[in-house]
């Protein structure tokens, strides 16, 4: 039997500075394909090749990865400054609407790094441009220096709600995650319940409230060693499993169709 397929949302990217490629890390497809244990599948960051219709019609779930450029500020009403870095306009224009209707149809969608921010934007919430410019903020940017080893390396603790769904997903209330990234969430979105914070009180992992499906999101890199990481392996399990049953007709009562 197939299994399900994951549309995992690519990156514009030139290679080489030249050659323009739309572009997804080798760990984010291993973590579907092994931890999931489903079939990864690249979608490029630009609507006019990847229609919303037919991506709900070929995917039983979305892998919202990370990236360098950010949302851009004017999808959730702010103006554009120096501080808030590179854009992919065609990627906010693939994946905002795509977390819309995933919502309301119960679709799966886990969201990591920008695709944390990405849920947050895309239910009306707002971003801090520089989270280590914040008082009290750790910096939680990605070591500029070291192996991928001292890049992905633990660096701080995540607490969850007591009885809270991550809290039961991982079978703990602490646990220790990666941190690589600059913005994070200002104002939560409609239905955006923060279920995670950092030991500074950032946004670490969120869901959507009254989401039929499957609808999660983190801020860390689970992708990384994610069949031996204790927090990333139960995270793509489920993920995987409600890819599973959204494939069979089995995702949650509502469950509303194209």
């Amino acid at each position: 039997m197939a299994r399900p397929v994951i549309g995992i949302v690519t990156n514009s990217h030139l290679i080489n500075d030249q050659y323009p490629a739309h572009a997804s890390g080798s760990m984010l497809q291993e973590a579907v394909a092994e931890v999931s244990d489903c079939l990864p599948l690249l979608i490029p960051a630009d609507p006019a090749m990847a229609p919303l219709d037919e991506l709900l019609e070929v995917c039983s779930g979305f892998l919202l990865p990370g990236g360098r450029p950010n949302v851009h500020p004017e999808e959730y009403g702010e103006e554009p400054t120096e501080a808030h870095g590179a854009f992919d306009r065609g990627r906010d224009a693939v994946v905002l609407p795509l977390v819309r209707a995933c919502i309301e149809r119960g679709q799966p969608v886990l969201g990591v790094c920008r695709g944390f921010q990405e849920v947050n934007v895309a239910m009306g919430g707002t971003l801090h441009p520089e989270i280590r410019e914040l008082p009290g903020r750790m910096n939680h940017r990605m070591p500029p220096d070291g192996t991928i080893e001292e890049k992905f390396a633990l660096r701080h603790c995540v607490t969850f709600t007591e009885g809270g769904p991550f809290h039961r997903m991982m079978g703990a209330r602490e646990v220790m995650t990666n941190t690589l990234h600059g913005q994070g969430i200002k104002t939560e979105g409609a239905r955006i319940v923060v279920d995670g914070r950092a030991e500074d009180g950032t946004p670490e992992a969120i869901y959507v409230d009254g989401a039929p499906g499957f609808t999660y999101a983190v801020q860390w890199h689970p992708e990384y060693r994610a069949a031996e990481d204790p927090v990333s392996r139960p995270l793509f399990a489920a993920f995987g499993d409600a890819a599973r049953a959204w494939a069979n007709g089995l995702a949650m009562p509502g469950r509303k169709t194209a």
